[in-house]
């Protein structure tokens, strides 16, 4: 049996990505433009700036990572893209990519969802078995996925206002940490201690959803009340505080589901998977309540955005012949 290549291409937000997947397990090329810097003086990704980016990136990225493939065109079986969720201009430019790619070298057109792209990063570093329970984390996403199957996904739980990684970055501007303020906060949290005991939102409620805004405002209001009365503040302990409060419900919610849907194997996703307090405690919860169950995190370099993700994801399309043409659209608020 010939092995099967994917050219895949993520634009989403403001990651210009382009990998080259063999049978959605093995990585040939995954090249990964950070816009980060740019953005970083705005507090936040600026729509209009990350669109110009990936126009001025998406060309030479497709080459470097075919060029360290060793691959040709002639040799792929399909172009894959995210074609949503995300900022509607920067989908707009990988998915016109990835049309003029395979109209050009009669190829095979494999539109992705960006949260199953996260998901299957983890096929990249071990075989996925179902059913499976998906904890996945990021900064427009925090959501509890059951996969009976390699294409069923059924959402449990989802936040139901910030997601966790907004949450981060919201909370990271208020105490000065450059963005994106996750991984500061997730460095300051390891040299502080939990003092401010900040509210688990619906961590005991007979759900799987999640509630942050509550957390956020909490910690807004007792840094303002501090710097208002003059007191001094403590950012590493206010940052292990928070920190705690997000994984301590992230954890429990995450385990409780794992236990009721007797799944064989559970999986950290998205961008906020890469938080070491966060990988930590979901790793130790699992050695203590779920011995049974397989646990798989992604290493750092695959739980951002990238373009392996997305071929891995759409490796299960080619084998099922789930294609599009090419009225393919970017689609910035779809769903699993």
């Amino acid at each position: 049996m010939t092995n099967k290549r994917i050219l895949a291409i993520e634009t989403s937000c403001d990651e210009t990505s382009a990998a080259v997947i063999e049978d959605g397990k093995t990585i040939l090329s995954n090249i990964v433009a950070s816009q980060v810097k740019s953005h970083q003086r705005f507090g936040g990704v600026v729509p209009e700036i990350a669109s110009r980016h990936h126009v001025e990136q998406i060309t030479l990225i497709i080459e470097e990572a075919m060029h360290e493939a060793g691959v040709r065109y002639d040799e792929l079986d399909a172009v894959a893209v995210t074609e949503g969720p995300g900022l509607v201009g920067a989908l707009l430019i990988g998915v016109n990519a990835a049309k003029a790619i395979a109209f050009a070298h009669s190829l095979p057109l494999i539109a992705v969802n960006h949260i199953k792209g996260h998901i299957f990063a983890n096929q990249l570093i071990a075989e996925m078995k179902f059913p499976l329970l998906s904890l996945v984390v990021s900064g427009g996403h925090t959501e509890l996925i059951y996969m009976s199957s390699p294409d069923s996904f059924e959402i449990i739980g989802e936040t139901r206002d910030d997601a966790a990684g907004e949450a981060y970055d919201k909370i990271g501007r208020v105490i000065g940490v450059p963005y994106p303020g996750g991984k500061h906060i997730d460095d300051m949290a390891h040299r502080g201690e939990d003092t401010y005991n900040f509210p688990r939102a619906m961590m005991h409620e007979d759900n799987y959803d999640f509630s942050f805004s509550g957390l956020k405002s909490s910690f807004i209001n007792t840094v303002h009340n501090a710097r208002q009365k003059g007191e001094e503040i403590n950012s590493e302990d206010l940052a292990t505080s928070f920190q705690a409060a997000v994984t301590d419900v992230l954890v429990a919610k995450t385990i409780r589901a794992a236990k009721e849907k007797q799944v064989e194997q559970l999986v950290l996703a998205g961008g906020v998977a890469a938080n070491k307090g966060l990988r930590h405690a979901l790793t130790q919860a699992v050695e203590e309540e779920l011995p049974d169950v397989e646990l798989l995190i992604p290493p750092l370099t695959l739980c951002g955005d990238n373009a392996a993700m997305i071929g891995a994801a759409a490796f299960v399309q080619l084998e099922n012949n789930t294609f599009s043409d090419f009225s393919l659209n970017g689609k910035p608020g779809l769903s699993v």
